[in-house]
């Protein structure tokens, strides 16, 4: 089996229908919550990685020292080309580990069901190549993608803040929205922080959008999870080099 480690920095935003997509392709998965669960100090056995969201911030090592090694991990994943993929607070901690900037979104929260569209290079990519033009997904998040790590290729972006996705290399992605939540996980989220839940537009987070979102975003990002899995076994390419030149002079 292919055998993925997943990083989990907060026990509010679990695997969820990501974790039976991945199982479905095949994949072993090796779940660690830290602190409570000590991270590897190197990748080796593993074929990808995946590290997912949280509340806290992708620098914030002072109240979470471990965050460190997490960021440690997904550098060395990066220099190793292992398929590797940052949800949310896991593509801001690929960034600032990659050469990135992740601050305080200067224009406020992104909260709710929502689209991305996808950039040019998204259309050539293996993992986003299939995705629609416009796929749903869900933001919860205060911290942006200032500035991608240099190299990097934008595969989506969205009106409030352009760096939605992106591709390091030729297999290690980010995406600063959520693939894996369920109607419950959003509904705790908004009761936690009924500040954010606010900022979005009427009725986007009733039991019925939620459960009518989270339908769409099965059928667009469980083949997505799929893809990955192929990516991380050796079963499909990984991305053409990218190609930054310098004009004739």
């Amino acid at each position: 089996m292919t055998r993925l480690l997943i990083i989990q920095p907060d026990a509010g935003d679990p695997l969820g229908p990501l974790g039976d997509w991945l199982a479905e392709a095949g994949a072993e998965l090796d779940a660690r919550m830290p602190p409570e669960n000590e991270l590897p100090t190197d990748l080796d056995g593993y074929a990808g990685v995946i590290c997912l969201g949280g509340g806290m911030g992708a620098l914030d090592d002072e109240r979470h020292p471990w965050l460190a090694d997490v960021r440690k991990l997904l550098s060395q994943a990066t220099g190793k080309q292992l398929p590797t993929l940052g949800i949310c607070l896991g593509a801001q901690l690929l960034a600032a580990a990659t050469g990135g900037q992740v601050v305080v979104g200067e224009d406020g929260p992104e909260v709710g069901p929502a689209l991305v569209s996808k950039k040019d290079a998204a259309w050539t990519d293996p993992l986003f190549a299939d995705l629609p033009l416009m796929p749903d997904v869900i933001q919860f998040h205060n911290d942006v993608i200032k500035r991608l790590p240099p190299g990097a290729e934008l595969l989506a972006s969205a009106p409030l803040y352009q760096n939605q996705a992106f591709r390091l290399r030729r297999c290690v992605y980010g995406v600063q929205f959520h693939i894996e939540t369920t109607p419950d996980v959003v509904r705790r989220w908004a009761e936690d922080e009924p500040e954010m839940a606010e900022l979005t537009r009427p009725g986007a987070l009733t039991p019925e959008k939620l459960i009518s979102v989270h339908a769409d975003i099965a059928e667009t990002w469980r083949p997505f999870a799929h893809r990955f899995v192929r990516l991380a076994a050796g079963e499909l390419d990984a991305a053409a080099e990218s190609q930054h030149t310098l004009p004739l002079a």
